[in-house]
């Protein structure tokens, strides 16, 4: 029988996630079963899914999405098959019956089922993405996101507009891959194991352990700007794209509602300095997430009502990241930003945006934006932590 993830469901009514199934590697030697090629593979991600999103902030953070294709389903799950109940990812009809998702071209699926079965008939596991898709042998190389970063990171550098970008360097990855095991059980997966927990026990235990790796991250960021030092990597990517829903979703949705993001000063600040990473702010649509969340679990949102709030702050971050401004603190007809400038903060409009940016050096993530009188428009931002000022772009040499 089909099933997804709320099916992922222990005697105790604790959420246990299940493995992925297709394992395959990507190579850069050219004589293997699959190698790095240009043009041959494809993404099928949803926007909504913090698994598949990490998959998508490493194409843009690398520059590979001119080599690898992607498409995104609909945010709401639906019907996969005539033939059966099942519920999940589906693709939409046009491309604006919900936009950011797209129809399949590539093999005129209706779901991501449809994709499964057609790699493997005799699939018997959840229909997940992402889905990383061979075009030429027109079959599933594997749906695993912690694997398919990799590859991104490494096996398409002869091919990648920014292959001397790494978020796995050799020195560091003993450190990432100890704070990815605990980031993972705890705050990725740890929301989940929350808002699908079906029992007091099991929410309890997992909510605990939320708020204990939260309160670590704070701590952590309190004194470095990654978690791993001062470089960014992918123990940083896996983290954010829990973050940024956090807020929005976990809070509410999964019952992650102790303490909000935003009353973490460090971690707050921080997932905003992600965010303005290259590449990154467009893999966030928090339409899609809302709607994927709200609208796709009957048994935790019966009605499929989506909560409003939240859009402002994104559309500032959005313009700011989108001008390589720093931090967005306002919203009006003269100001769209304030910019980090050593030790003080200046008030950009909009025709000094870019002019102002490329003559700074660096930013500093930990005091965002505030002086609070620069604009008639409240800043969504007000915090002073640590005045230090951060190289910036953030990566290894």
């Amino acid at each position: 029988m089909a099933r997804s993830a709320l099916d992922e469901m222990s005697t105790t009514g604790a959420f246990v996630r299940t493995p992925s199934t297709f394992r395959n590697s990507i190579s850069r030697d050219p004589n293997s079963p699959f190698p790095a090629e240009a043009g041959r593979y494809h993404l099928y991600v949803s926007f909504a899914c913090p698994w598949a999103s990490r998959c998508l902030a490493y194409l843009k953070i690398k520059g590979l999405d001119k080599a690898i294709s992607f498409s995104s389903v609909k945010a709401i799950w639906g019907r996969t098959k005539d033939t059966d109940e099942h519920m999940g990812w589906v693709f939409p009809a046009s491309n604006t019956e919900d936009p950011g998702a797209e129809p399949d071209r590539l093999n005129g699926a209706k779901s991501i089922r449809d994709l499964y079965e057609l790699a493997s008939t005799n699939y018997s596991g959840k229909f997940t993405v992402p889905v990383l898709w061979d075009k030429k042998q027109k079959t599933i190389v594997n749906n695993e996101s912690a694997e398919i970063i990799r590859m991104f990171n490494t096996e398409f550098n002869d091919i990648a507009e920014n292959a001397a970008v790494d978020l796995y360097p050799p020195h560091l990855q003993a450190q990432i891959n100890e704070v990815n095991d605990w980031i993972y059980d705890a705050i990725n997966n740890g929301v989940y194991k929350c808002g699908f927990a079906k029992k007091q026990e099991p929410y309890d235990e997992a909510v605990t352990k939320l708020y204990e790796a939260l309160d670590k991250c704070e701590e952590i960021l309190s004194k470095q700007r990654y978690l791993c030092g001062e470089t960014l990597t992918e123990a940083d990517i896996r983290l954010f794209v829990t973050l940024i829903r956090f807020d929005e979703v976990y809070a509410v949705h999964f019952k992650c509602n102790k303490r909000l993001l935003r009353e973490y000063p460090n971690i707050f600040n921080y997932t905003k300095d992600i965010f303005q990473v290259p590449g990154v702010s467009s893999t966030v649509n928090m339409e899609h997430i809302k709607k994927h969340y709200y609208g796709s679990h009957p048994s935790i949102n019966p009605f499929g009502i989506v909560p409003h709030g939240g859009e402002r702050e994104l559309r500032l971050l959005a313009l700011a990241a989108l001008k390589g401004v720093a931090a967005a603190g306002a919203e009006c007809a003269d100001c769209v930003g304030f910019l980090r400038t050593g030790h003080s903060h200046q008030t950009l409009g909009k025709r000094s945006i870019e002019v102002a940016a490329r003559r700074v050096a660096g930013y500093d993530r930990r005091d965002p934006a505030v002086a609070l009188g620069q604009c008639p428009v409240k800043p969504f931002a007000a915090v002073n932590v640590d005045r230090r000022r951060w190289r910036w772009p953030p990566f290894a040499n």
